[in-house]
């Protein structure tokens, strides 16, 4: 590798450090790493399940889950031969489930043909469902040497900052400049620990916002933002298509043995799993009691439940909710996508954080004493209940 600067493609950037830039981050993440279980092995199967763990999941939420399954579900013969249910329960929590379902693809591919590993190479990991260019960067320079860069916003952050470039950071365009920069700098005797030494330098040093902590930065000399006093301004990021507001209303539905729960449509949002009942806009109490009667249900009681707000990537959820007590939810036995459910035990179905708020009331119903008749129940333990 040679080590003469190049110059970078932006057209404010500045120039592509050489070796002595590695050599610095790697000897300071030598020193500064955080020990976290997946830094404990070269086993690529679990390099890659805490890689996709990762995404879009902060690390102190990712550790205990990554220890349960890899506890459960210890290799990928063991994945690919998981139950869905299973499956989403092991992954309720984390969101974005899709990334677990290709997970399972990943590992039936690879099962059918016979392979009891991941393949080692960067350009056989891409072929695999939901291994993108950086998770295939990383298991392949982590677990088997190949000097390959590996991108993510925190990566992406730190190269901004060092060559000042004020290109969108979500540009494609952008991207590719600074893969191109990462394959010239990475050194190829240790490309796994150069790679980790960029994201964690981005996680705990170069970080997001106005104030990164430059005086703690072991490469800080190669860094034209800090030179320039640019950092609070680089990068430069630029959602192309603003977040999408949906207004919602949430049903909680119970006749204190069960709680009504529906499958969502196999594509899409939070494709496949369960879900509380919902209806688009925030709809009366008249209409949400109306849509019950349409399922058959008898309607007892109603109560107003706070208001909750839930972001996905380009959605947010405003949602209103309704606590509602039936005469009997088995007459929905056997009627897809619905599901009577004893709300104790909800959490055998994997229901998506986006209804958390919702939830807990369904347990506090559950655990209330049964009244003979609900005419007779106490008012004043439910204020502001409707009876019907």
């Amino acid at each position: 590798m040679s080590s003469a600067a190049v110059p970078a493609g932006g057209p404010e950037g500045g120039t592509v450090p050489g070796p002595e830039f590695a050599r610095s981050l790697t000897n300071w993440y030598r020193a500064c790493a955080r020990n976290l279980p997946w830094r404990r092995t070269k086993d690529a199967y679990r390099i890659w399940v805490s890689e996709i763990m990762l995404q879009q999941t902060r690390v102190e939420t990712v550790i205990p889950y990554y220890l349960r399954f890899i506890r459960e579900l210890p290799g990928l013969k063991e994945l690919a031969a998981c139950p869905e249910d299973a499956l989403l329960k092991l992954w309720e929590g984390l969101g974005y489930y899709s990334r677990v379902r290709n997970m399972q693809k990943a590992a039936a591919q690879l099962a059918a043909r016979g392979e009891g590993s991941l393949p080692s190479s960067f350009e056989e990991l891409l072929k695999l469902p939901g291994i993108g260019p950086y998770t295939a960067g990383a298991v392949a320079s982590i677990a088997f040497g190949e000097a390959v860069p590996a991108v993510d916003g925190n990566v992406m952050r730190v190269c901004a900052r060092v060559l000042a470039d004020r290109e969108n950071i979500l540009d494609a365009g952008m991207q590719r400049r600074v893969r191109e920069m990462l394959t010239r700098v990475i050194p190829a005797e240790e490309p796994g620990l150069f790679n980790q030494a960029m994201m964690e330098l981005g996680a705990l040093v170069c970080r997001s916002g106005p104030a990164p902590s430059c005086g703690e930065c072991p490469v800080r000399c190669f860094c034209r933002a800090a030179k320039e006093g640019l950092t609070a301004q680089i990068p430069v990021r630029v959602r192309k298509t603003e977040r999408r507001i949906q207004e919602r209303t949430i049903l909680a539905v119970t006749d204190r043995q069960h709680c009504l729960l529906r499958k969502r449509p196999e594509r899409g949002l939070l494709a496949g799993l369960y879900e509380l009942p919902g209806l688009e806009g925030h709809v009366s109490q008249e209409e949400a009691l109306s849509y019950l009667k349409e399922l058959g249900l008898t309607p007892l009681r109603i109560q107003p439940l706070p208001p909750a707000r839930h972001v996905f990537s380009h959605i947010e959820w405003l949602m209103t909710g309704y606590l509602i007590h039936v005469e009997d939810l088995q007459s929905l036995a056997g009627r897809k996508p619905f599901r009577a459910a004893d709300p104790a035990q909800a959490g055998k179905s994997a229901i998506p954080s986006a209804f958390g708020a919702y939830i807990p009331y369904l347990k506090i119903m559950a655990d209330r004493p049964q009244a003979g008749r609900v005419e007779n129940e106490n008012e004043n333990t439910d204020s502001g209940n409707t009876l019907l």
